[in-house]
């Protein structure tokens, strides 16, 4: 029930975002009045033409009827294309609104949604989605609205000229229009597989990519194309069903409108023939027939784009129900503004979830530990024994399902996000270059204090001499990490931390990989980061504790020992059989 409400308000949220502002879509509905206008006023000429030379009338009156016919036909052209341009414009304005409403909230949600996705998939459903949406805005505009118009003028026209020709017409027409609705409920499902084949393979497709050094050198190659072949295979299949319902629904159509057109020939003699109307007459009657016939081929036309958007409607509004498990709280408390934060975690309990977002297996247990302000802690552990959960739940990445995390006296569920983003910071091994400039790598896009301070900071860190060689300073672009050497790297990420200022900074050992040069200039910013500051340092090299006043033994979830000198002075201890095991002196 609950999911069914957030997928109505979500699919709300689409319209809105697509809905035109009130100028605009005045502009767009005298447009789309011509358009329709004008084509319906041509077959007049038409008529008045064909009587008046059957009555004998002169040359020059005859050729100011062609000339009218002329001009109301390049109109009804110049208007369609006018119309053309503002649906192009108005639909990707509110496509792309809804582009950015849609990224806003896909990078809201929790890391344990982006875990279960592949980042191309997440990609597809961000931007594919939302462009099928905005062609079909577009059809929908020229080909629906457009062509409703002008079949209902059609019918009206037709039945002031002959009230039984008009009733037949209306039938068949909802005859025709009954049979599509009916074949589009068999459409609309298998137009939603395709798409979502599609975002499989393409995630599929981006993970191996982004992955490829490791697959050519492991031999994975095959695997990886016999993997891609088995969802291009699906996606074949996929669009062969959407396409085959298409197809058939067009060639019904197509039968079905032969017959009508013989039907309405057939209506316009026996009309001729009774006196009922004039020659002219007929001829109007049967431009009108085959004006209705336009509305609905270009309605099949439209329909693949139908199916695809109704599907990306669809898609999009279960991303956009797509609830976040850490609330934002009723009453947001910003954390202290200033000065070294502490930390406390009170019977902390945790979670990953399953499949299908159940509750997984717990990773830590009744973890308690107290950091005062300016404090720095280590955490140390075998791989997956939990220390890595324990410092997203600090960044409150995630929420704990037991005990509390308190920052600066705060419970984070309690405090103000924008600030635990100011106040809290990471530092960690793989550092995220973007294809920007070093001004926007360094404030990660956020406005700035000046280019004077980036440019202090990256001598604080060590990067003058490198920035100082940059062909272009802050603004020369980094096109990725092979841009820089991994040492830069890491000095970019700290740089990032100095001008965040954070209370609270948690570090994932990050000189654990580089040359001895490189790591000794990363270990004096780092201290130099963390001087005045509360941090949590996840150690990988027990060498790495030096800089530390406490030091936490986590193990299979839980903290089995703490402190630092007494461990290190007890040789029974964990950490002290850590220490010898790693021939790291006391």
């Amino acid at each position: 029930m609950a999911h069914s409400i957030r997928a109505g308000r979500a699919r709300r949220q689409v319209l809105r975002a697509l809905l035109p502002g009130r100028h605009s879509a005045a502009a767009l509905a005298v447009a789309i009045a011509a358009a329709t206008a004008l084509p319906l006023a041509a077959p007049q000429f038409t008529r008045r033409f064909v009587d008046d030379a059957a009555a004998g009338a002169g040359t020059g009156h005859l050729t100011l009827i062609a000339l009218g016919y002329l001009v109301v036909a390049v109109a009804g052209q110049a208007a369609r294309t006018l119309t053309a341009w503002l649906a192009g414009r108005l639909a990707w304005e509110g496509t792309d609104r809804l582009r950015e409403r849609l990224a806003e909230h896909a990078l809201g949600l929790d890391m344990a949604f982006h875990g279960r996705r592949t980042p191309g998939e997440m990609i597809e459903r961000v931007d594919g989605d939302v462009v099928a949406v905005a062609e079909f805005a577009v059809a929908f505009l020229l080909d629906v609205v457009a062509g409703v118009l002008l079949l209902a003028g059609v019918l009206v026209i037709v039945s002031t000229v002959d009230p039984r020709l008009g009733g037949a017409l209306a039938a068949y027409c909802a005859l025709i229009g009954y049979g599509m609705a009916r074949a589009q409920r068999l459409a609309v499902p298998s137009a939603a597989r395709a798409r979502q084949e599609h975002a499989t393979l393409f995630g599929g497709l981006e993970e191996r990519l982004t992955a490829v050094e490791d697959i050519r050198a492991n031999g994975a190659g095959e695997h990886s194309v016999r993997r891609f072949h088995q969802s291009a295979a699906a996606l074949h299949r996929a669009e062969f069903r959407s396409d085959r319902v298409g197809s058939s629904l067009l060639a019904g159509t197509g039968v079905a409108f032969a017959a009508g057109t013989a039907i309405a020939l057939g209506l316009a003699a026996w009309g001729r023939m009774s006196g009922i109307v004039t020659v002219g007459t007929a001829v109007l009657l049967f431009q009108y027939t085959l004006m209705v016939r336009a509305p609905f081929e270009r309605l099949i036309d439209q329909l693949r784009r139908y199916q695809t958007a109704l599907a990306g409607i669809a898609r999009i509004g279960a991303l956009l129900a797509e609830p976040r498990t850490l609330p934002s709280p009723a009453d947001p408390r910003p954390l202290p503004a200033t000065g070294p934060l502490g930390l406390r975690l009170d019977g902390v309990g945790f979670a990953y979830d399953g499949e299908g977002g159940e509750g997984g297996e717990k990773v830590l247990s009744d973890v308690t530990l107290r950091l005062a302000p300016g404090e720095r802690l280590g955490l140390v552990s075998r791989t997956g024994s939990g220390k890595t959960t324990i410092a997203r739940l600090v960044l409150r990445l995630y929420d704990p399902v037991e005990g509390v995390v308190r920052v600066g006296g705060l419970d984070l569920r309690e405090a103000d996000p924008a600030s635990i983003r100011r106040r809290i910071c990471v530092v960690t091994q793989d550092v995220q270059l973007f294809a920007a400039s070093v001004r926007d790598n360094l404030t990660l896009f956020r406005p700035s204090t000046g280019d004077d301070r980036l440019r202090e900071v990256l001598a604080e860190v060590g990067l003058g001499l490198w920035l100082a060689g940059l062909p272009q300073g802050l603004d020369t672009v980094l096109g990725g990490p092979a841009d820089v050497s991994a040492g830069e790297a890491q000095l970019l990420a700290l740089a990032r931390a100095f001008l965040a200022d954070p209370g609270l900074v948690v570090l994932d050992e990050p000189s654990s990989r580089l040359d001895p040069a490189t790591e000794h200039r990363i270990e004096q910013s780092v201290e130099r980061l963390l001087t005045g500051r509360t941090a949590v340092l996840i150690a990988h090299r027990l060498s790495s504790l030096s800089r530390v006043d406490e030091v936490a033994v986590v193990g299979e979830g839980r903290i089995l020992e703490y402190g630092r000198e007494d461990l290190a002075a007890d040789p029974d201890s964990r950490f002290a059989r850590m220490l010898r095991l790693a021939g790291v002196a006391r």
